[in-house]
């Protein structure tokens, strides 16, 4: 990336103003993720003029793009040539971005089946709390000589630095797909989920919810056919199950609508990751299970000193996702050993205490 870009000689101007005026700096493109995390603060640092797609070379698999890139635009780009980005970021509003996607680190209902936005970070460059352009990784996945920092910026919510530019791992779009749907209670969902993740099914994303738990299969015309007869279920016509699968990878479907109801009436929104096989868990609220179990979306007034003992008695942990009142610490709490690691990094890479400060944890 050329330091001549005049967008990114401003975002060098202003970190190296920040650092030397001792004030801090709120990272933000879209901005559609703002609720997310611990409250921002800080002079707003905008990285949407730092925009456009640098390379694709789709027999490669590989696409990369500046921070302040539209994702919807470089999902159309890639659409264009019958490919995706196959962990399916959430749609948070029109305006997210590329370098959003990536500080936040979150994964739509393809993420147990495909892996995680880190999983396809082949590279990034990064912009410093000291005003230097620093760059990790590259442009394939078998480039790793030591630590690898490019993936480590997944889910840092941008308290390293600005994330400049990422290349990124894509795939073709699969030749079938198909959604079924069973009237299953919690517990025996969760069952017939981790008993079919044990068997060849190209079953791709699970919700259940209400009752009701559904799955989408993709992969080949012949492996889909032969899932949907074994599998047995209702099968769902085409658009409705697109229809559900992007409500439910944007948080625009029905629970979730209901769970920013609550919310605004004092509720919380939680994600919690367990064990797939983690049975019912006796939780006040409404729960949305995904990823063969493994993701677990509850809202519910419960106070989070007793969810995440229940949950951490469980194997997991829990997160934060949508709460008025924060004051219980959006993510779980770290061991001393872990926080001092997340410390040491922090001031390597923003001595000054230039970003984001305390998004992530407090006093980080």
């Amino acid at each position: 990336m050329s330091h001549d870009d005049p967008a990114l000689s401003r975002l060098i101007d202003q970190v190296k103003n920040a650092a030397a005026a001792s004030r801090t700096l709120d990272i933000h493109g879209g901005n559609t993720k703002a609720f997310y995390g611990e409250p921002a603060r800080g002079d707003v640092l905008d990285t949407t003029p730092l925009a456009g797609i640098s390379s694709y070379e789709p027999t490669e698999l590989v696409v990369t793009a500046r921070c302040g890139t539209r994702l919807a635009e470089l999902e159309s780009t890639l659409a264009e040539r019958g490919q995706c980005l196959a962990f399916e970021p959430p749609r948070f509003g029109a305006g997210g971005t590329v370098g959003g996607m990536v500080a936040a680190g979150l994964s739509g209902p393809s993420r147990a089946a495909v892996g995680s936005v880190r999983d396809f970070v082949l590279g990034a460059s990064l912009l410093n709390g000291r005003g230097e352009v620093l760059s990790f990784g590259g442009q394939v996945m078998k480039n790793v000589a030591g630590y690898d920092v490019s993936r480590l910026l997944a889910g840092s919510m941008g308290t390293l630095g600005v994330i400049l530019e990422v290349s990124l791992k894509v795939l073709p779009v699969a030749p079938a797909s198909a959604t079924l749907r069973f009237q299953l209670d919690e517990a025996s969902a969760i069952r017939r989920m981790n008993e079919w993740g044990g068997q060849p099914w190209p079953i791709n994303a699970s919700a259940w919810w209400n009752g009701m738990l559904v799955i989408r299969l993709r992969g080949a015309f012949a492996a889909v056919n032969a899932a949907i007869g074994r599998l047995g279920g209702e099968l769902i016509e085409a658009e409705v199950g697109t229809q559900f699968w992007q409500g439910l990878r944007d948080h625009s479907d029905e629970f979730f609508e209901h769970a920013v109801d609550a919310v605004k009436g004092g509720a919380t929104l939680w994600r919690l990751s367990l064990p797939s096989t983690t049975p019912p868990l006796a939780l006040h609220g409404e729960t949305l299970i995904e990823w063969g179990g493994a993701q677990r979306w509850v809202v519910t007034p419960q106070s989070a000193a007793s969810l995440r003992e229940l949950v951490q008695q469980a194997g997991g942990h829990a997160t934060v996702f949508r709460a008025r009142d924060k004051s219980a610490g959006v993510f779980a709490p770290l061991a001393p050993a872990l926080m001092r690691i997340h410390a040491e990094l922090k001031a390597s890479f923003d001595p000054a205490g230039v970003f984001n400060p305390g998004r992530l944890y407090p006093g980080l």
